[in-house]
C-alpha cells in the first residue's frame, strides 16, 4: 500500500519544475494523475514515462474552457478528483514596478490568481457532493516576505496565500481542506526572471545568502510537502501558509 493509493489528482503546470515533481511523486505513491499544462511535448513525455496512472491534457489555466475540459478529462479517465494542485504560475522579470507592461500584469494575474477561481468553480461542487477534497495552491514566500523588483508577482502570490486561507474557512464545513504551499526562490525555469540577471554561480550566491539553510528550493522539496498535505496524515491541517523556504521568512 502507498500513501495515495486510490486517490485521483489534477496537477496544473505539471510538465516541469515543481508540478512535474509533484505529479511524479503522486504516481509513485499510488495516485492517478491528470497532468495539465500548456507545454504539450514535455507534458506528454512525462505522462508516458509515468505510465497508465498518468494522463496529459493541454491546459491554459487562464482559460475557463481549458480548466473545465481538464476536469472532464479527469472524470472520464480516472474519476472525480480527490486532490487538486493549482501549481501553474508565471512571473515578470525582476525590474521596477513601473516598467512592467500592463499585458504582462494581466496575464500573470490570470495565470496565478484567476486560474484558481476557475478551478474552484469547476471542482468544488463535486467535492461538496462527496463531502471531502484537498486543494493545494502553490503560493510563494514572495507573498509573505516580498523581494524588491517583483512587486506585481509578489502581489499575485499574496492573493494566492490569502485566498487559500479564506477558502479553507469557507469550505471546511464540507470536509474540504485547502492549504497554500509557499516555496522560496527555486531551481526552476523561472529562476533567471526572479533574479533579473544571468543565472551564474555569483548571482545565485546573492539570493542563497538570504536563505538560512544555504540553498535554493528544489522541486523535490515542494513535492514532499504537496505529498504530505494530500495524505490522510494531514487530515486536520487546513488554512496554512506552508513555507518551503529554509527559514527565509522567519
Amino acid at each position: 500500500m502507498t500513501t495515495l493509493n486510490g486517490k485521483i489528482a489534477i496537477v496544473t503546470g505539471a510538465a516541469a519544475g515543481f508540478g512535474a515533481a509533484i505529479a511524479t511523486l503522486y504516481v509513485q505513491e499510488g495516485a492517478k494523475v491528470i497532468l495539465a499544462d500548456i507545454a504539450i511535448e514535455a507534458g506528454t513525455s512525462l505522462a508516458q514515462k509515468l505510465g497508465s496512472s498518468a494522463h496529459f491534457v493541454t491546459c491554459d489555466v487562464s482559460k475557463k474552457a481549458h480548466i473545465d475540459a481538464a476536469l472532464q478529462t479527469c472524470i472520464q479517465h480516472f474519476g472525480v478528483p480527490d486532490i487538486v494542485v493549482n501549481n501553474a504560475g508565471m512571473t515578470h522579470n525582476n525590474q521596477s514596478m513601473l516598467s512592467v507592461e500592463e499585458s504582462i500584469f494581466d496575464k500573470m494575474f490570470a495565470v496565478n490568481v484567476k486560474s484558481i477561481y476557475y478551478m474552484t468553480q469547476a471542482v468544488v461542487p463535486h467535492m461538496i457532493e462527496r463531502g471531502k477534497g484537498v486543494i493545494l495552491n502553490v503560493g510563494s514566500t514572495a507573498g509573505i516576505r516580498p523581494r524588491p523588483g517583483l512587486t506585481w508577482y509578489n502581489a499575485s502570490k499574496g492573493a494566492v496565500n490569502l485566498m487559500s486561507k479564506s477558502m479553507a474557512v469557507e469550505l471546511g464545513g464540507h470536509g474540504i481542506r485547502v492549504n497554500a504551499i509557499c516555496p522560496v526562490i527555486g531551481e526552476t525555469a523561472m529562476l533567471q526572471q526572479f533574479m533579473g540577471q544571468p543565472d551564474t554561480p555569483e548571482n545565485r550566491a546573492k539570493f542563497i545568502a538570504t536563505i538560512p539553510l544555504g540553498r535554493l528550493s528544489r522541486p523535490s522539496d515542494v513535492a514532499a510537502v504537496a505529498h504530505f498535505l494530500a495524505t490522510d496524515a494531514a487530515e486536520f491541517i487546513s488554512g496554512v501558509e506552508f513555507p518551503v523556504d529554509g527559514a527565509r521568512t522567519v
